[in-house]
C-alpha cells in the first residue's frame, strides 16, 4: 500500500476525478467508434471516402474548437462550466448517431460529439496542469491518459457483450452509449475550480503574440507528423478487410486501448524524469513501425498483433503530447497553449484523414499507412532537429 501511495504522490482529487470522467467518457465514445465504420458502410453504405470525412471532420471539430474553448477558458477563469458544458454535448450527440437513417446525419452528430469534446478538453487539461505541482504534470496527465484509454479498451467490451451476447441491434448501442455519458458529466460536477493567481489577457483569437517562439516550433514539429496521422478507423477498416470478423476486429481494439492504459502513465512519469522528448520520439517510431507492418502485410495475426503495438503509441502520444505543450506555456495561458495544441493535432488528423480516404478508394489500403510512414519519418527528422 505505502509503494503504491507513493506511486501516486503529489496527484490531487481532482486529478482522480478528471481521471474518473475521463474513464466514462471514453467508455461511452468508444462504445461506438469501432462499430461506427461497419455502420456507416454496411448500414448506411457509405464508402471508404466517406468514411474518412466524417472521421477527419469529427476529429478536427474536437481538436480545433479546444483552441477556442481555451481562449475562452483562459479570458474567464471558469473552466469548469466550460467543461462541463463539453461532457453533456458529448453524451446527447451520441444516441443521435443511432437514430441517424443517412450518414449525412450520423456526420451531424458525430460533429455535435466531438464539439463537446472539444469544448471540455482544454480547460479540463489546464484544471488537470494546475492540479499539480510541475514535477508531477507528466503523471498528472498520464493518470489521465491512462483512464481515458481504459475506457477505451472497456467500452469496445462493453459493445461487444451487447451485440454478441444481449443480441441486440446496433443502433441500441449507440442509445446507451448516453449513460456513461452522463456518468463523467457528474464526475466533473464534483471538481473544485481554483482561479489562476494572475489574470489573464487573452482575447479570443489565436494568442500568437502571448506565446513563445518555441512552442510555435514544437506545434510545427506536430504538424509535420500529423499529415501523415489519419483516423484509426482506417486500421479498424483495413483489420476487416483482410478476414477479421467484426467480434474479432473489436477485440483488437480493445486490446490496442488497453496497451494504450497501461502505458500512459509509467509513460507520463518517464516523462517526468527523462524528459519529454526522448519519450515522445519513442512515440513517433512506434507508429512509424505499426504502420510499415500495416502497409506490408496481409496476415490477420500479425495484423491484430501491430494494431495492439499501436497502442504504446496511443498511450504515449496522448500523455507526453499535451505534456509537454504544456511545458511551453505559462499558467495562465495553459489552457490555450493545450488547447492550439490540440488544434494543430486535429486540423492535420483531418487532411491526413482525407487524404487516407482517397489513397485507400483510389490507389491501394496499403498506399494510407506507405503515407503515414514517410511523415512519422518526417516528424521524427523534426522533433530532433528543432526542438532543443
Amino acid at each position: 500500500m505505502t509503494n503504491i501511495r507513493r506511486y501516486f504522490k503529489g496527484l490531487s482529487r481532482n486529478t482522480f476525478l478528471f481521471a474518473f470522467a475521463s474513464l466514462f467518457s471514453d467508455i461511452s465514445t468508444e462504445m461506438l467508434y469501432p462499430v461506427l465504420p461497419v455502420f456507416l458502410t454496411q448500414t448506411l453504405k457509405a464508402t471508404g471516402s466517406i468514411v474518412g470525412l466524417v472521421d477527419g471532420f469529427a476529429q478536427a471539430m474536437q481538436n480545433i474548437v479546444q483552441g477556442f474553448s481555451g481562449a475562452l477558458s483562459d479570458k474567464l477563469q471558469k473552466r469548469k462550466a466550460i467543461a462541463l458544458a463539453g461532457y453533456l454535448l458529448s453524451a446527447i450527440g451520441k444516441p443521435l448517431m443511432g437514430l441517424s437513417t443517412v450518414w449525412q446525419g450520423v456526420f451531424g452528430a458525430r460533429m455535435l460529439d466531438r464539439l463537446g469534446a472539444g469544448t471540455r478538453s482544454a480547460p479540463r487539461d489546464a484544471l488537470i496542469a494546475s492540479s499539480v505541482a510541475e514535477k508531477d504534470r507528466g503523471r498528472a496527465f498520464g493518470l489521465e491518459g491512462a483512464a481515458d484509454n481504459a475506457g477505451a479498451f472497456l467500452g469496445p467490451l462493453v459493445a461487444v457483450f451487447l451485440l454478441y451476447s444481449l443480441h441486440v441491434g446496433i443502433r441500441l448501442v449507440f442509445y446507451l452509449a448516453i449513460i456513461p455519458g452522463l456518468l463523467a458529466f457528474l464526475m466533473v460536477l464534483l471538481v473544485k475550480e481554483k482561479r489562476a493567481a494572475v489574470a489573464s489577457k487573452s482575447k479570443i483569437d489565436l494568442n500568437i503574440r502571448q506565446f513563445p517562439k518555441r512552442y510555435w516550433i514544437y506545434l510545427l514539429v506536430t504538424a509535420l507528423f500529423g499529415i501523415g496521422n489519419s483516423s484509426n478507423a482506417f486500421l479498424i477498416m483495413q483489420t476487416q478487410s483482410i478476414g477479421a470478423s467484426l467480434e474479432t476486429t473489436i477485440l483488437i481494439y480493445a486490446a490496442f486501448n488497453l496497451v494504450a492504459a497501461l502505458i500512459s502513465y509509467p509513460a507520463g512519469d518517464l516523462s517526468d524524469r527523462w524528459g519529454r522528448k526522448n519519450i515522445l520520439l519513442a512515440s513517433f517510431v512506434v507508429f512509424l513501425i505499426a504502420y510499415l507492418g500495416f502497409a506490408m502485410t496481409q496476415n490477420i495475426l500479425l495484423i491484430g498483433t501491430l494494431f495492439v503495438f499501436y497502442g504504446l503509441y496511443q498511450g504515449i502520444f496522448r500523455a507526453v503530447g499535451k505534456a509537454y505543450a504544456s511545458d511551453f506555456v505559462p499558467d495562465h495561458l495553459r489552457a490555450s497553449g493545450i488547447g492550439w495544441y490540440s488544434t494543430t493535432v486535429g486540423l492535420l488528423q483531418l487532411v491526413a484523414s482525407v487524404v487516407a480516404g482517397l489513397l485507400w478508394d483510389r490507389i491501394g489500403h496499403a498506399a494510407v499507412f506507405y503515407f503515414g510512414a514517410i511523415f512519422a519519418v518526417v516528424g521524427s527528422i523534426a522533433l530532433l532537429v528543432l526542438i532543443e
